[in-house]
């Protein structure tokens, strides 16, 4: 009896060290790796959130490049996007959605959450091709639009210094990210649209974005 009580006991005790690490892992491990990053605390607050996640424990990896996949899962954990609400005749998969996906990728999920709640990805995108920077930006104001149920606004176009560079359905969008504070141009006045987007700067346009959408909240958002 004494063997069988020490043995519950021991085991109480290991599925509570169990418990308790899984908790620490799950609030995951500061990055390391943002020493160099100018939008260190940026990328620290969504960490915080929940929204951001690292490469590996302790590693972000500010500088490796976004692909779409990323992106969407981005978008879907930032504007708290589910299925909650609806209802579907048959089990949806990715491939419902997005031609190039795989259904079984840790991905999918995300896809059909974003597709069915109304965030713009074309259904024929790669999702783990690279976005350019002018992608990325496109579909962050988008997405920001849609979730917050933002207002048209009169624009007086800034000028950009490659801006013949730039998609031309892309432009518009760009032009309302330079309004809401999401991004900035270059100290040459130059956007780069087609060069690929870093880790760090698609948290930096992310945070940017939430910030914007908490400093403008509308009535229609704000029921939601």
């Amino acid at each position: 009896m004494k063997m069988k009580n020490k043995f519950a006991a021991l085991s109480t005790a290991a599925i509570l060290t169990l418990s308790i690490a899984g908790n620490v892992f799950a609030t995951g491990i500061s990055f390391k790796d943002l020493d160099h990053a100018s939008a260190k605390d940026k990328i620290t607050a969504l960490q915080n959130k929940g929204v951001i996640r690292g490469t590996a424990d302790g590693i972000f990896s500010p500088d490796g490049k976004v692909t779409a996949a990323q992106s969407i899962q981005l978008f879907v954990r930032a504007f708290n996007l589910n299925l909650d609400t609806i209802r579907f005749i048959k089990e949806p998969k990715a491939t419902d959605y997005f031609k190039k996906a795989k259904d079984n990728a840790w991905y999918a999920q995300a896809l059909i959450i974003s597709a069915v709640r109304g965030l713009d990805f074309p259904a024929d995108i790669d999702p783990n091709r690279t976005l350019t920077r002018e992608e990325y930006t496109y579909h962050l104001v988008k997405a920001t639009e849609n979730y917050g149920q933002l207002p048209m606004i009169k624009l007086v176009p800034v000028e950009i210094a490659d801006q013949d560079q730039m998609t031309i359905e892309y432009s518009g969008a760009i032009q309302r990210a330079l309004k809401y504070g999401i991004v900035k141009l270059d100290a040459d006045g130059k956007f780069s649209p087609k060069g690929e987007l870093s880790r760090a700067e698609s948290a930096e346009q992310l945070y940017n974005a939430l910030e914007y959408l908490k400093a403008h909240p509308t009535p229609a958002a704000t029921q939601k």
